[in-house]
């Protein structure tokens, strides 16, 4: 994978006086978790979340499921909201925006292939395509013909975020073999959806999900059955830290994102986890990941959690927002990449 040439200016560039000025330092972002969803993928459009939440809300069992839907997403407490933006148009050209505000010159969008496809047309040299699926469970995932004909076409460089757990499948599912298979066939990434998903979803959105379908460790007879897919695990597999990190240093291959709990979590539970990975030696393999979904600011919120982490030293930030995404894309000419990137 090349990197724009613009790009790699960023990369070298040096910061100047008028950039030290500038709210956003000028040094480049690699986001590896952008989603193109519409505006009512998670109900009627203008949804409302906590950035982050201070607390999970409660659930009555005797009150209608109404009640706690509105406490976490309608009408929630908490100091901080962002709601989303009620049009697709409005959630691009806003996620356009904060891109550009946070210097992320490169973006890994997954969604809808027509709805990736109209993202990537405008700003080809950002977006990595890739393709959300796996959420409504195992009678929902593409046909492997039809991916090959996306990937043939560039519409898709990544599979994932594959939502396995959304829809009830653990990772070693049987049902996922032939995409693992594809991954390494065709040697493009995997994104892998482990750990959180909206509190209480299976009473309400996603029913087949289950917390523990989330556990890091089923993936070891799937890693070693394909020693040569690139894979990365969206989220951390939060909260499960001790179990990836027995996944990490048994397979080092493997990376991961901040995505979500970047945001949603309170500031210094998400400090706690990253730095417990960072202090388990991983620091090479955590990628930064906004998960914007539908609400474009999470992206500059998810970049201030991680430099007001007062624990990781600036090589550490630049690892996490840049090196680790192009080492593991290869992306040539950046930072580190092999000799044979492409």
């Amino acid at each position: 994978m090349k990197l724009p040439h613009w790009a790699l200016l960023f990369a070298g560039l040096a910061i100047t006086p008028a950039a030290q000025s500038a709210p956003k330092a000028a040094l480049p972002i690699i986001d590896v978790h952008v989603h193109a969803f519409q505006p009512d993928r998670f109900g009627p459009p203008g949804q409302i979340i906590c950035v982050p939440y201070e607390y999970w809300p409660a659930r009555d069992p005797a009150e209608p499921m109404s009640k706690y839907l509105d406490a976490l997403s309608g009408h929630p407490d908490c100091k901080r909201k962002l709601q989303a933006p009620t049009t697709a148009d409005e959630i691009r050209e806003r996620t356009f925006a904060e891109l550009k505000r946070n210097n992320i010159v490169l973006a890994v969008v997954s969604g809808e292939p027509d709805d990736v496809e109209h993202w990537r047309k405008q700003i080809p040299d950002v977006i990595i395509p890739g393709i959300h699926f796996g959420r409504t469970g195992p009678d929902k995932l593409p046909d492997i013909a039809e991916l090959r004909k996306l990937h043939a076409a560039g519409r898709i460089q990544v599979l994932g975020e594959v939502a396995a757990q959304n829809g009830g499948m653990a990772p070693n599912d049987p049902a996922l073999e032939p995409y693992y298979d594809l991954a390494e066939e065709l040697d493009i990434p995997i994104a892998f959806h482990m750990g959180l998903h909206a509190a209480g979803t299976a009473y309400f959105a996603s029913r087949d999900y289950r917390a523990g379908d989330g556990d890091p460790l089923l993936f070891e007879e799937v890693l070693v059955r394909h020693p040569r897919m690139r894979i990365w695990l969206c989220h951390a597999a939060y909260p499960l830290n001790e179990r990836l990190i027995a996944l990490l240093y048994a397979h080092p291959q493997v990376y991961v994102d901040t995505a979500a709990i970047d945001h949603m979590l309170p500031r210094a539970e998400f400090h706690r986890y990253l730095k417990q990975l960072i202090d388990a030696g991983f620091e090479r393999r955590i990628m930064f990941g906004s998960d914007q979904m539908i609400w474009p600011e999470s992206i500059s919120l998810a970049v201030d959690n991680i430099n007001s982490a007062a624990f990781l030293t600036p090589e550490q930030k630049r690892n996490i927002f840049y090196n680790n995404a192009a080492r593991f894309f290869r992306i040539k000419g950046a930072p580190g990449s092999p000799p044979n990137a492409h």
